[in-house]
């Protein structure tokens, strides 16, 4: 430092700055507010003259006489007549044009400033951009600099009269004329002044504050937080206008230091310490006053201990008026300092009472509004009156606005508490009032402002004046039009001063009306003004078919376009121009011309239009044309449509752009029936559809398709077009056209058909086609069967032909698309009007809403109302109100479910685990259990039980899957299991799911499960103890029908009788079916037994009673003489007790009902109240038997059942037994249904009197089996069911070494040899009797069967494994005593060099001492590692690459490492497998010391420091040990491809990247770049290119490009280098430094002409604060590698555009200095120390320049560059002085 003060010294004395006198005042007291001004309530005319103030007036006639104060000054508010120029006024921005503000002023008073009257530098600005005439980038527009509500200090520059009573007041914001009258010796910090943006620095901003002589700077850290939070973040500009508060102030005022800090200027306030004067005393300041005096007008404050000032009525404090008294103290705001009497006025507001903060409340809602019985709250003479509004805000008339003209004004009219009617016509932002008006003309008057005038509108005005564009009409005082030249009449007129001239009263139409800019635009046309026809003011409004009138705007060669009110325009096509074709329209039409036209179409979000002039009378032109582009539409094309008007049958539309008449069906609207039908419903005319498809076109008749399944059929041209293209076993999509008795017909989109015959329907049994499919319905077909000769072809609907093993995308699509057309129907209600139809609209699944029970309907359910929209329904079933007890009028939390927009029925919950729901982020493809809670057709929403929320999931998984048994049939309450497979919710705020299994599901809670019934349980229990007959007595009927294991009878008396299978024959024989006895029709008597009831689906709110009866006819004479009311079979009893009929090892007989497909067991009947049910599995031993069961057991709903016998093996208090039987071998474990049948445990098993091919021991429980038995089963996954078993849960698991002696590597084998229901022998290992599990054993030393593999398939036998493990166990213990040893070594040595160290200290004489201290600072200047010390990953080297890479770097930085080996060679595996299983003692003896001898070599090598990997093992240890360090990798790499295996380096790469973390990004890098340079050196160009391509995407990609063009460039492959430079230069444009990259590259190769254009291209693509630098750039390497000539021009051309950029300066310097000579250095140095930069950087240069000459110069250069920095300083004071 002390050196740089003798270099550059801070200068000599500086005179002192003389203070300005500030001129004398003659009156330091204001005395404007004395008593003689202030009037008394009589007024001015009443008030007697003082002795004192007669003196003052005789006096004052000598003096110049000033002029009468006005009544508005006499009255304490300011007015136009008080103003006077050089005035300053706080103010507040009104409004912001282009080139002026509008200043609202205190008292109702408006001003303008100009865009000039800102402060000079903006004006600089201005003109140097109309100089230029194109705008300029550092040139803010006024809108970016102000903003509406702003408050600014301003000063009256000039009143100019505008018309007799009227003047216009001009202001100005310049600091010169507000601040101007402050000096710079009276700048004290702690003030509060205004400024502008002068200029933009390095460290911050100049700031014009208007003070001359005085330097105002605002740090950067000082306006950060104006920037964030009142400029949005952008930084100043020039122009911005600023509250500042002075922090510093320096050479007595010279320079000042400047806060924009908001909480400092906000806190400002003006202090006698300041020096305040009335001669600068500016407003805005805030200071602290004394009420001196209350009058009428207002209060009188004395403030800064001398002066006096005024707060008139308008600016006191309105929670204070009328409490104000003297002495108090108050917080007060300077309004308006007048510069010739010195008067103040100040405000009591407290919007005011903080500087900086805009005003918000800038407009007042009531504008234009006429307002009765508005009472007076005041009234001041000659000022105007305030009035109280019903919001309880003032409102203020001036005293001209209180009647219509001064005669008929009449004071005694306001006395507080009168009412009038007035209109508000404005607000004004300074006073915080709404201005009233009581004058009749404006109250009565249409149009107050420019706001209330609408396009389209008629209005009458006065001509004011004829232009050479048009003419001005006077609307009304305050608003005037234009009638441009055009719109003076129908016709173009000549001379429009003939026919108007000023004052005359016209009829007007508005075209256009802008408010904001106050412009508007009307006609004069008769045609358009007298038109009864439609105003078309906006797109929205333009309708098919409209009629409307307008004028021709321009005319193209595609037609004319037709303008409208409001700017909205259309395009009449030429063939839309007339009946005839026009050629030449412009000779046809002329410009302003009013023609009728007719819409066509309209596009409001596009704002565009089409127009005809055709009309009615064309009609029949038309219908010859529409014929004729009927024809022009085909079959399988897809068009547009336009909705006309909905039909029964569908949509009449009209096909877009040529308007062609077509029908669209209601059923082909969507894939979805349900959809169909309620897009049909929602849909209205002018509603346009796309991508809608043509199905048929015959006499002129157009069928069209919207269903999406047959789009993309035709998309993807999966639609045959003939007959010959048909193949069987195609699979193609359809719908179905017509439904027949004997099966149903598809057609196809190309209009083929093909029959699909009722067997061919479902995999289930078809009774009715109707229940499986409907008319028009989407389906997919599989053609089956082609017969060409009669064009006929059969077709198979079966879902077991038609669906693919994917089921899960397929009804998860389904699913989607539905959920998209709902969507879609909910877009075309929120456009509707209806508030009903807008709130169905927002209403989603999952919304919680407020509720009020209205009612409860008599199916139990719970009526809701919001109170807010009209006939909207919610409802909650019973099971949906969650058990609450809820009355009518309480108010209650509900969950939407579902939205029936047709019906407009909202579906709610009130159960609390919904309402109360947890909001969690769900991971797709997870498994939840759910409940559901509502039900529609396609699709059901449940909630997931963990958090509540709601989840939508597919009913149907396929198109063609419609049908379900009641069985089937999911209801609500009922639980699943779901995967989710959106991890957020879809558009109407449901979660997509499909069902992961349908054995998951679990039936409804009993207090939830009968909602279907509709019925209360005590009605149902009601019905099942009272028979309507007495039990035993006899009846007849007739056989109604009869099924596969019941007869259902009518009887005399209406009743309905029920026989089952059971009761019909005393002893049914194997095969026989006791229902082929009776016949439908046939007569029958039997007893009444019983009494069930049955729970009707159909009818789900009835019960129907069936009465139980014995056939009498029919049965065993034992049966006949039983007393059957005694018998307790017959008596209604408990489940439990008719299980209690029933014990272990009976006998019974089952009736087979039918075989369950999809659920895969085969149901059977006991009893009437006994089901059961056999999985497919255990139906028989025999596996050809369990594959088809259907055949064997014929148990297809209509062939009668079957006999079989039963045995009972279980407990009956379990919930489900097994049963046995053997019929022929066969097997199977029958479980019960619970729902109002009983339950009972059996199991199909033979009578053990007969015998059986293969002899099984009986088993009854765990106490039957003992370890070591022989057993047989049947494998069911990783289990065995055991044969002879009466358990069904007695099963055996085997491990995988208990399987097969072989070792599979794929565990797949298992399931191909071991596939479910194999028949398999297995020997009892153990036995575990807690958990009922047999531990059993395959292997053929156990059961002396072959082994379940065959030996074809090679498997290696499974004792290697044992030997692999125990040589893998030996090599972990083998290193881990490796690793001691290491650390024991590692011990000692470190003791014994320590030992070593203090001998030789002790020893050691001087000269010796030397001699061991240099040579032990060799030692220590050389890297020393310990051996054997494994080296952390984080110590590793990391490897940074510029481009390439070097195969041979050396690997002595790295430590070696030595992780436990885990795998061994495959030459080891081999020995290990050969070796012998006994040793001799001898032979262990000879291993062991082999053992330590490798032990020996391997701690000799560790310990070399100088060691380096030989071997791949060497280095997989070492990249373990340090699997993020690149450097290894790379020598990984190396050692391969020394050895020329490239693609082991391939692979060590490939490991590399997946080893390395994702949080090396250079780590992973440099492999990259590794893996391109083997590539580009030994690959191909095609696996080069798939390496980078991958890099790109898992690194940054500019990085990437750059590593790539240089390895092209050092590999001399300069086109593909010049190549990849093209393709960077597209994708990284913006990036300078490609630009610079590639200009290196192009330099290097000699190309400095291919250079010089990429520096001008680099200019149209680089934005331009980045070409600066460059250019700087392209100079440096131009300078390295150019020519050094052009490289200065540049730098030259460069700094006379930019001469005060000092880094380009510097650099030009770097470069003259290495490249050029002494001289030239040395000019340059001369040059930059004459510029006129900031001190601080001229202080830098200087001592460059210093620092240069001493390293190359002689004393006298030095001397001299000091003196020249000496004479600079001296020169910068003096500047300042000055």
């Amino acid at each position: 430092m002390a050196s740089q003060e003798d270099s550059f010294p801070r200068g000599g004395s500086k005179k002192k700055a003389h203070p300005v006198k500030a001129p004398q005042q003659p009156i330091e007291h204001d005395n404007l507010f004395d008593v003689s001004w202030i009037p008394t309530e009589e007024g001015s005319r009443k008030r007697k003259r003082n002795p004192e103030q007669a003196a003052k007036n005789k006096r004052s006639k000598t003096e110049k006489k000033e002029p009468s104060k006005s009544e508005a000054e006499q009255s304490g508010i300011l007015s136009i007549e008080v103003l006077s120029e050089g005035m300053r006024l706080l103010g507040c921005v009104k409004e912001v044009n282009n080139l002026e503000l509008v200043i609202s002023l205190p008292n109702d008073l408006w001003g303008y400033v100009q865009a000039t009257n800102i402060c000079d530098a903006y004006t600089k600005k201005l003109n140097e951009q109309v100089d230029r005439e194109e705008p300029l980038e550092d040139l803010a527009p006024l809108s970016k600099l102000f903003q509406p509500g702003m408050l600014v200090r301003c000063a009256v520059s000039s009143l100019k009269s505008t018309s007799k009573k009227n003047k216009s007041i001009k202001l100005s914001l310049n600091p010169k004329d507000v601040n101007g009258v402050l000096s710079p010796a009276a700048l004290k910090p702690g003030m509060l002044l205004t400024g502008t943006v002068d200029s933009v620095e390095d460290h911050g901003y100049l700031v014009d504050i208007g003070v001359g002589g005085t330097k105002a700077f605002l740090p950067w850290q000082k306006e950060q937080e104006y920037v964030k939070q009142k400029n949005k973040g952008t930084k100043l500009q020039v122009g911005q206008y600023l509250n500042c508060l002075i922090e510093e102030v320096k050479g007595n005022g010279g320079s000042v230091r400047l806060s924009t800090i908001q909480s400092e200027v906000s806190a400002a306030i003006a202090t006698e310490e300041q020096n305040w004067t009335l001669d600068n005393l500016l407003p805005g300041l805030v200071v602290k006053a004394q009420v001196q005096k209350v009058t009428p007008y207002g209060l009188s404050l004395s403030f800064l201990s001398s002066f006096t000032g005024l707060v008139d009525f308008m600016h006191l404090d309105s929670k204070k008026t009328g409490h104000y008294f003297q002495t108090q103290m108050v917080r007060a705001c300077i309004l308006s300092v007048h510069p010739r009497t010195k008067s103040v006025r100040l405000t009591l507001h407290s919007s005011f009472l903080q500087a900086g903060r805009p005003i918000t409340r800038l407009c007042h809602h009531l504008i234009g509004a006429v307002l009765n019985d508005v009472p007076v709250q005041s009234f001041y003479t000659k000022a105007g009156a305030t009035f109280r509004l019903k919001d309880g805000s003032l409102a203020y008339a001036r005293i001209r606005h209180l009647s219509q003209t001064e005669k008929s004004f009449k004071p005694e009219k306001f006395k507080p508490g009168n009412l009038h009617r007035c209109r508000v016509i404005d607000f004004s932002p300074m006073d915080d009032l709404a201005l009233l008006s009581l004058k009749t003309s404006i109250i009565e008057a249409p149009f107050l402002r420019y706001h209330d005038i609408q396009p389209g509108q008629i209005v009458k005005g006065k001509v004011f004046t004829l232009r050479s564009y048009g003419m001005i009409v006077k609307v009304t005082e305050q608003i005037k039009g234009l009638v441009p030249t055009l719109h003076l009449a129908d016709v173009q007129i000549r001379n429009p001063q003939k026919k108007y001239r000023v004052q005359d009263e016209v009829k007007c139409r508005v075209l256009m009306c802008d408010p904001e800019n106050k412009k508007l635009l009307m006609t004069l046309k008769k045609t358009l003004v007298e038109s009864s026809l439609p105003a078309l003011t906006n797109y929205k409004e333009a309708k098919p078919d409209l009629q409307t009138h307008g004028f021709i705007s321009s005319i193209k060669d595609c037609g004319c376009i037709v303008k409208f009110y409001n700017d909205v325009r259309g395009l009449v096509p030429q063939r839309e121009l007339g009946a005839q074709p026009i050629s030449a329209p412009e000779e046809v039409f002329y410009v302003g011309q009013v023609v009728k036209v007719t819409v066509l179409k309209s596009e409001p979000e596009q704002e565009r239009m089409l127009l005809s002039f055709r009309l009615s009378n064309d009609k029949e032109m038309e219908s010859t044309a529409q014929s004729q582009k009927k024809a022009m539409v085909k079959t399988g094309q897809l068009v547009d449509v336009k909705v006309k008007k909905k039909t029964e049958k569908g949509l009449e539309v009209s096909i877009l752009p040529d308007d062609i008449s077509a029908l669209l069906p209601t059923t082909h609207l969507s894939d979805n029936v349900t959809n169909s039908q309620l897009l049909c419903y929602w849909l209205q005319a002018g509603d346009i559809l796309h991508k809608v498809l043509c199905l048929s076109h015959s006499d002129g008749h157009i069928v069209l398709c919207r269903k999406p399944a047959l789009i993309s059929a035709v998309e993807s041209g999966q639609d045959p077009k003939v007959f010959s293209e048909f193949q069987p076993g195609m699979l193609l999509t359809g719908f179905v056209k017509s439904i027949k008795a004997y099966g149903i017909f598809v057609q196809f989109p190309s209009g083929l058909s093909g029959l699909a015959p009722k067997s061919a329907l479902s995999d289930k049994f078809v009774t009715t086609i109707s229940d499986h499919f409907v008319e028009g319905q989407t389906v997919v077909a599989k053609v089956t069967n082609v017969d060409e000769e009669k064009q006929r072809m059969l077709l198979s609907l079966r879902l077991s032909d038609v669906s693919q093993e994917d089921t899960t995308a397929s009804s998860l699509t389904l699913l989607s698309q539905c959920l998209e057309e709902l969507q879609g129907v909910r877009s075309l209600m929120s456009s509707r009007d209806s508030v009903l139809t807008q709130t169905l609209a927002e209403m989603t699944p999952g919304l919680l809403v407020d509720l009020v029970v209205q009612d409860m309907s008599s199916d139990g359910s719970l009526v809701f109302s919001n109170g807010s929209v009209p006939g909207l329904v919610l409802r909650a079933s019973k099971y949906h109100q969650g058990g609450k007890a809820v009355d009518p009028g309480q108010r209650t939390k509900a969950v939407i479910l579902h939205v029936d927009t047709q019906k407009s029925e909202v579906h709610v919950s009130l159960r609390q685990e919904l309402v109360n729901r947890k909001v969690k982020q769900l991971k797709k493809d997870t498994e939840h259990r759910a409940v559901i809670e509502h039900l529609e057709k396609t699709f059901a929403i449940a909630s997931l039980v963990e958090t509540g929320q709601l989840i939508a999931f597919p009913v149907a998984s396929h198109l063609n899957d419609t049908f379900r048994f009641d069985s089937e049939k999911l209801q609500v309450g009922q639980g699943v299991s779901v995967i989710i497979k959106s991890t957020k919710p879809c558009d109407i705020g449901l979660f997509l799911a499909v069902e992961s299994s349908v054995k998951k599901r679990t039936p409804a809670l009993p207090s939830v499960a009968p909602e279907s019934a509709g019925q209360d349980p005590g009605v149902v229990s009601e019905l099942l103890e009272k028979p309507t007959l007495p039990i035993g007595e006899m009846v007849t009927g007739t056989v109604k029908s009869i099924k596969a294991t019941h007869v259902i009878v009518t009887l005399e008396n209406g009743l309905t009788g029920y026989i089952h299978a059971s009761q019909i024959l005393d002893d049914v024989s194997h095969g026989t079916h006791p229902t082929t006895t009776l016949k439908v029709g046939n007569p029958v008597t039997a007893r009444v037994i019983g009494q069930r009831t049955w729970l009707t689906h159909k009818l789900a709110s009835s019960l129907i009673k069936s009465i139980i009866l014995f056939p009498i006819c029919l049965c065993a004479n034992s049966e006949l003489e039983k007393n059957i009311s005694s018998d307790p079979s017959t008596q209604s009893s408990s489940p439990t007790e008719k299980l209690k009929q029933y014990f272990p090892g009976q006998t019974v007989v089952c009736f087979m009902r039918k075989f369950n497909v999809i659920k895969k067991w085969l149901e059977v009947e006991i009893t009437s109240d006994i089901r059961g049910r056999i999985p497919q599995l255990l139906t028989s031993l025999s596996f050809k038997v369990c594959v088809s069961v259907t055949s064997f057991f014929l148990c297809n709903p209509s062939i009668a059942p079957h006999r079989s016998g039963i045995q009972i093996v279980c407990p009956i208090d379990r919930p489900r037994v097994s049963l046995s039987h053997r019929k022929n071998g066969t097997k199977s474990s029958l479980e019960l249904s619970l729902s109002l049948s009983l339950p009972l445990s059996l199991s199909f098993r033979t009578n053990p009197k007969m015998k059986s091919k293969i002899e099984d021991p009986e088993v009854t429980s765990m106490k039957d089996i003992k370890e070591g038995q022989l057993l047989r089963g049947n494998s069911l996954g990783s289990s065995l069911i055991i044969h002879g078993s009466y358990w069904e849960v007695l099963v055996g698991r085997q491990i995988y070494q208990h399987v097969t002696t072989y070792l599979p590597f794929d565990r797949a084998l298992y399931q191909t040899y071991l596939p479910e229901g194999k028949l398999l022998s297995a020997k009892v290992l153990r036995v575990n009797r807690k958990q009922n599990l047999l531990y059993l054993s395959f292997l053929p030393k156990d059961t002396g069967k072959p082994d379940v593999f065959p030996e074809s398939l090679g498997l290696p036998p499974r004792d290697q494994e044992r030997e692999l493990l125990k040589k893998k166990e030996k090599q972990k213990q083998l290193m881990k005593e490796e690793k001691e040893k290491q650390k024991q070594l590692m011990k000692e040595k470190k003791k014994k060099q320590k030992q070593l160290v203090k001998e030789k200290e002790k020893q050691c004489q001087t000269k010796e001492e030397m001699h061991q201290a240099k040579q032990k600072q060799e030692d220590q200047s050389q890297p020393h590692r310990e051996p054997g010390k494994q080296t952390k990953p984080t110590e590793v080297p990391r490897l940074q690459l510029s481009s390439g890479f070097a195969w041979d770097v050396s690997l002595d930085t790295l430590a070696p490492a030595m992780p436990p080996r885990e795998d061994s060679s495959d030459s080891e595996d081999e020995e290990a497998s050969q070796a012998t299983l006994k040793k001799s003692k001898k032979g262990k003896e000879l291993e062991k010391q082999e053992a330590e001898k490798e032990l020996s070599r391997i701690e000799a090598a560790l310990m070399d420091p100088n060691w380096k990997p030989e071997t791949a093992d060497d280095f997989d240890r070492l990249v373990l040990s340090s699997p993020n360090s690149s450097i290894l990798w790379l020598q990984y790499m190396a050692f391969h491809l020394h050895a020329t295996e490239i693609e082991k380096a391939r692979a060590v790469a490939e490991r590399a990247l997946k080893s390395i973390s994702f949080r090396e990004e250079q780590e992973k890098l440099n492999v990259w770049v590794a893996l391109m340079n083997l590539e580009n050196m030994y690959g191909s160009k095609e696996t080069l290119t798939k390496v980078f391509e991958r890099a790109v995407q898992y690194c940054e990609p500019l990085k990437v490009y750059f590593q790539l063009a240089d390895i092209y460039t050092k590999s001399e492959k300069y086109q593909a280098a010049e190549e990849l430079y093209s393709r960077m230069l597209k994708r990284f444009r913006q990036e300078k430094t490609v630009w610079i990259r590639y200009g290196a590259f192009l330099l290097q190769r000699g190309q400095a002409d291919a250079n010089h254009r990429l520096l001008q291209r680099s200019f149209n693509c680089l934005p331009q604060k980045e070409h600066v630098d460059v250019i700087s750039k392209f100079a440096q390497l131009e300078f390295q590698l150019g020519d050094a000539e052009r490289a200065k021009a540049m730098f030259e051309t460069t700094l006379s555009s930019y001469p005060k950029r000092t880094d380009v300066w510097s650099v030009y310097i770097d470069m003259i200095i290495k490249y050029g000579s002494q001289k030239e250095a040395r000019d340059i140095f001369e040059r930059v120390v004459h510029l006129s930069l900031a001190p601080k950087r001229m202080k830098f240069f200087f001592k460059r320049y210093l620092d240069y000459e001493k390293q190359h110069g002689t004393a006298e250069t030095v001397q001299a560059v000091k003196e020249k920095a000496l004479a600079y300083v001296e020169a910068t004071g003096t500047l300042a002085e000055s």
